[in-house]
Formats: C-alpha cells, sequence, structure tokens
C-alpha cells in the first residue's frame, strides 16, 4: 500500500484514541488533528473532537483557558503533547536546549502542557523525528513531569510515544517505556541506534499496523476536508500524494 508517513502516524495515532469520548487538540498539530478525526469517523461520529484554531470543530468560546476548564472538569478523555526532548521518564522540554537558564536555544515554552498532562487521563506523546536528539536519556528542562511521587493523586498522564520509527508504551508504575510496535521497514537495530534512553522490548515486536484502503479513502477524503481549513498546506501535502 502506497501511503505517506504522515499517513501511517494518523493511523496509528488514531488507533491509540479508540474510545475515548472526547479528544482535544492543541494549536499547530495537524498530525493529532487529522488522528482524532480519523477516530470520530471510525467511531461513526459518537467521539467529540476539539480542535484549538479550527472554526469547525471548536465548541470552545474562551480558546485555551476554556479548555483547561474542561480538563480540570474530566471532561477531556484525551490530548497529545510533543516537545523538543522527550526522555525515558516521559518528562517533556519546552522551554530550552541545553543548561536553563542559560539555554543556547530557546523554545516557544511550556504553556499549559504540565496542567493538561496531571489531568487527562490519556496523553499521547507525539514525536515524529525519532533520533537521540529528541528522544534523549533526560531532558535538559521538565516542562511537564511523565510521573509524579508515590501517594501523588495524579488522574492524568502519559500511556504513549508515537515516533516515526515506533509507537512505545508506557507504564506509569514503572516510570518506563516499552516497545510495543515497530513501524514496517525499521527494524530495532535502527529504533535502538536512535533513542538514547533504556526501555523494555519483547523478544517479539509485532509491526505498526498500516493504513489499509479504507483508512486511507476516510484520510483523503472526509478529513483532510475538515482539517484543510485549519492547515491548508498540510491538506495540500496529502491530497498531492495521491496523484504521483
Amino acid at each position: 500500500m502506497n501511503y505517506l508517513p504522515e499517513e501511517l502516524l494518523i493511523g496509528a495515532a488514531a488507533d491509540l484514541l479508540e474510545g475515548a469520548g472526547h479528544v482535544a487538540v492543541g494549536a499547530l498539530s495537524p498530525i493529532p488533528a487529522a488522528a482524532a478525526l480519523l477516530a470520530r469517523a471510525r467511531s461513526g461520529g459518537r467521539m467529540r473532537v476539539s480542535l484549538l484554531g479550527s472554526a469547525q470543530h471548536n465548541f470552545f468560546t474562551d480558546g485555551g483557558r476554556e479548555l483547561f476548564d474542561c480538563a480540570a472538569q474530566g471532561r477531556i478523555d484525551a490530548f497529545f503533547l510533543g516537545g523538543a526532548q522527550i526522555d525515558g521518564a516521559a518528562n517533556i522540554n519546552l522551554v530550552g536546549i541545553g543548561g536553563y537558564p542559560r539555554s543556547e536555544v530557546r523554545l516557544a515554552g511550556s504553556f499549559g502542557s504540565s496542567y493538561l498532562y496531571f489531568l487527562v487521563p490519556r496523553v499521547i506523546l507525539l514525536a515524529p523525528q525519532h533520533t537521540k536528539r529528541t528522544l534523549v536519556e533526560r531532558v535538559d528542562f521538565v516542562s511537564a513531569p511523565g510521573t509524579s511521587p508515590p501517594g501523588t493523586y495524579r488522574p492524568g498522564g502519559p500511556v504513549a510515544l508515537l515516533t516515526g520509527r515506533c509507537v512505545f508504551a508506557f507504564d506509569r508504575a514503572a516510570a518506563r517505556f516499552r516497545l510495543a510496535t515497530r513501524h514496517a521497514g525499521q527494524t530495532m537495530q535502527e529504533i535502538s541506534g536512535n533513542t538514547a534512553f533504556a526501555y523494555d522490548a519483547p523478544a517479539d515486536v509485532p509491526v505498526t499496523r498500516e493504513p489499509d484502503a479504507e483508512t486511507l479513502a476516510l484520510i483523503r477524503g472526509e478529513v483532510i476536508s475538515e482539517i484543510a481549513g485549519t492547515y491548508p498546506r498540510f491538506a495540500a501535502q496529502v491530497l498531492a500524494h495521491q496523484f504521483r
């Protein structure tokens, strides 16, 4: 099956959203947005999707502030977070690369990542660029911690890390990732060689489910038409792939 790497990530992310009642997606997130809409289509419209920055798929009237209120009330089941750095304890860094506060590279900032990380039950981390530069042994700055001290009540947190090479599941009790699936064409050596943190792996790691004809038809049809207004360049990229 001929598909874009982004379409594989959209399909894999949608699989991770199965069963969620309400999925919220932040701004500048075309792959999570497409995955949420794909998951909603698969659910027959039962799933609710809120895309910040979208006029069509956003019932919030007060932007991020209302999103935070909704999360605090327990009305968001899944959310996506990324980071310039992600480590083996699922800590993410959105502040700067290098020794803080004199970071060599300053980033956009943490915004409400730590708040949502603690409250949303199913947080999926996304790292399309699977390299040792992104998947580090220890983040230079903790924008949002993956785990909390023992005995601390925390209703939310990370459940998985989806990368351009594989899917990791996260064990909150052990504070450790486990290799769940590897994308087609990726070897165990390529994954380990591009990951700076330690993780667990079974002897036999299945291949990530590839998008079938039905999934690709949904992505390239209904899903892309729905996000084209918010992410026109991404939509054009996916549509152009059909005519190569």
